[in-house]
C-alpha cells in the first residue's frame, strides 16, 4: 500500500528554504499532519546557518490554505477527542520567533488558519486571485492568532469589520489596506518571492536578523522604551559592519561572513 505523501514538502536550496503545504486536493487545509509539517520545517530552518530566507506557499494555485480542516476536526469531535483545532497558536509564534525572512506566497485562499499563517510571515505577495480573510465567526471559532494581529498590521476598524462579518478580502483590497505587499499574476508570484529573497540575501544577514527582532519585540511598546530595547545581535561590533564600509569604501559587493 503506497504510503501518504507528506503533508508539507520541505525543500532547502541553501541559503534558501522552501516550504509547500502539499494538500492540493483539500485546499492545503491546516490539519494535524499540516501543523507537525510546519513544526518541523520551520524549526529546521530556524536552526540552519545556511538557510537566510524562508518561502512559505501551498500546491496547486487554488490555495495558500484555505483553513483549518473541519472534516478532520468533526472527526475528531465525534471521537469524543478535544475541541480545540488541531494547530495552536503557537504554531504561527514559530515562524515570527524565527529572526530570518519569511515570505508568505499566497496562490490562492488564504483563509482561517491560513490567513493566520500569511500573518505570521513577514512578507506577503498575492497572486491575483487570492483571497484572504478570517471567516471564524461564521463557524463558531475565534481566530486566536489573527484576532491579536490583523488590528496590528491593519487600520482596527477595517480588521475587526472583516472578522466581525467573516468577510474574504480580495487581493487587490487587500493590497489597498496594506495587507500584502504586492500583487501579481499567478505566473509571476514564486518568480517574484524569488527576486524578493535574493534582493534580502544581499544585506548583512546579522543586520536583516536584528532589525526582525527589534521590530517584534518593540511592537506596543512606547517609542522611549522601544528605543532602549536592545535585543539580537551587536552588528556594530560584527566583522559585517567592517566588510561593509570596506566594500563600500572599494566599490564592489561586500561578502558576508554573518558575524
Amino acid at each position: 500500500m503506497a504510503s501518504e505523501p507528506p503533508a508539507v514538502l520541505y525543500d532547502k536550496k541553501a541559503p534558501f528554504a522552501y516550504l509547500t503545504i502539499n494538500r492540493p486536493e483539500r485546499m492545503n487545509a491546516f490539519g494535524a499532519a499540516v501543523s507537525a509539517g510546519l513544526r518541523e520545517a520551520i524549526f529546521d530552518a530556524r536552526n540552519d546557518p545556511a538557510i537566510r530566507v524562508v518561502i512559505v506557499t501551498g500546491a496547486g494555485d487554488r490555495a495558500f490554505c484555505a483553513g483549518a480542516d473541519l472534516k478532520e476536526a468533526a472527526d475528531r469531535s465525534r471521537q469524543g477527542a478535544a475541541a480545540a483545532p488541531a494547530y495552536a497558536p503557537n504554531v504561527f509564534e514559530m515562524f515570527m520567533e524565527t529572526y530570518k525572512p519569511i515570505i508568505a506566497a499566497i496562490n490562492g485562499y488564504a483563509l482561517g488558519a491560513g490567513c493566520e499563517l500569511a500573518l505570521a510571515c513577514d512578507i506577503r505577495i498575492a497572486a491575483e486571485h487570492a483571497r484572504l480573510g478570517l471567516p471564524e465567526a461564521k463557524r463558531g471559532l475565534g481566530a486566536a492568532f489573527g484576532s491579536v494581529m490583523l488590528s496590528r498590521m491593519i487600520p482596527k476598524g477595517i480588521a475587526l469589520e472583516a472578522m466581525f462579518t467573516g468577510a474574504h478580502l480580495p487581493a487587490q483590497e487587500a493590497y489597498r489596506i496594506g495587507l500584502v505587499n504586492r500583487v501579481v499574476p499567478l505566473a509571476d508570484l514564486m518568480p517574484t518571492c524569488q527576486a524578493l529573497a535574493e534582493a534580502i540575501l544581499e544585506c548583512a544577514p546579522l543586520s536583516v536578523r536584528r532589525m526582525k527582532e527589534v521590530a517584534y519585540k518593540t511592537d506596543g511598546l512606547p517609542p522611549a522604551a522601544a528605543l532602549r530595547l536592545n535585543v539580537g545581535p551587536d552588528v556594530y561590533s560584527s566583522e559585517d559592519r567592517i566588510e561593509g564600509a570596506r566594500a563600500f569604501a572599494e566599490k564592489r559587493k561586500p561578502v558576508w561572513k554573518g558575524r
